[in-house]
């Protein structure tokens, strides 16, 4: 499948990495992760999260194919449709049409960062962006924080200036679409309680990737999660469990990520 691939899941080395870059708490970072990509940076089938842009297409191909696919390509933002597999179908067109505006028009990954801002991301070309998050969410992470770095925004992150923020990450209809209000709920809520736990949540992408459906990536053992892990430990004939133990991660990370978690 087209941006299938090893899919690796973040680590905590690839979060002190990022947090680095603009010396913001775990909380700020955690909250764009949320309200950037609901936590994940892949869906289901290991591609990553998209979101196609025909208004980006639209001024990348100087309208061109506003007539024959305005679906595709349209000055007027919107017309997105479903998400997960259908923003891959709007993709594919584009991509028949003009592959490289095709992937600078969309978003990826957890921070959905737009193709076209591959070079203040810290990648070679939209192609070395979309590889390289294709195969981990750790350069998916990087990717957004050199973003927001050479952007010269984490200063609002740390000052929790979440409008201004809002308005230089997502565009000038942030404040519109509620961006700021959704950050300092997202924040709020993970500085007044536990910060997603990195081992539970790699379980729950192993979980997703090998179809187990823990209800979602939150780094949270709740319920969900616990049924998944069940079913997953009948589906290799390990003893069940009611917690994560060490032999299940192991397990989960060899079934689901080859063994190794760092692309």
């Amino acid at each position: 499948m087209d941006f299938a691939g090893l899919s690796k899941p973040l680590t905590q080395d690839a979060l002190d990495q990022a947090g680095g870059i603009v010396g913001i708490p775990n909380a700020a970072m955690w909250a764009v992760i949320h309200v950037e990509s609901s936590g994940a940076g892949y869906q289901p089938d290991r591609r990553p999260k998209i979101l196609f842009e025909r208004h980006k297409f639209h001024r990348a191909t100087n309208g061109r194919f506003d007539h024959s696919h305005p679906d595709i390509s349209n000055p007027t933002a919107g017309g997105y449709g479903a998400g997960r597999a259908h923003q891959y179908d709007r993709l594919a067109v584009a991509i028949s049409l003009n592959r490289e505006a095709a992937l600078e028009s969309a978003s990826w990954g957890l921070g959905q960062v737009l193709g076209s801002n591959f070079r203040v991301a810290g990648f070679r070309d939209v192609e070395d962006m979309v590889a390289k998050m294709v195969g981990s969410e750790r350069n998916q992470l990087l990717g957004m924080f050199k973003f927001i770095d050479g952007n010269n925004l984490g200063h609002h992150l740390r000052d929790r200036n979440w409008l201004a923020f809002a308005l230089g990450y997502n565009g000038p209809n942030a404040e519109a679409n509620g961006y700021p209000h959704k950050l300092e709920t997202a924040f709020n809520t993970f500085s007044n309680g536990d910060p997603p736990d990195i081992r539970i949540r790699i379980a729950q992408l192993a979980l997703t990737f090998l179809g187990h459906r823990p209800g979602g990536v939150d780094g949270l053992f709740g319920n969900n999660s616990r049924l998944a892990l069940q079913r997953f430990q009948a589906a290799e004939h390990l003893p069940q469990t009611t917690e994560l133990t060490p032999r299940d991660f192991d397990a989960l990370v060899e079934k689901a990520f080859g063994g190794t978690l760092d692309d």
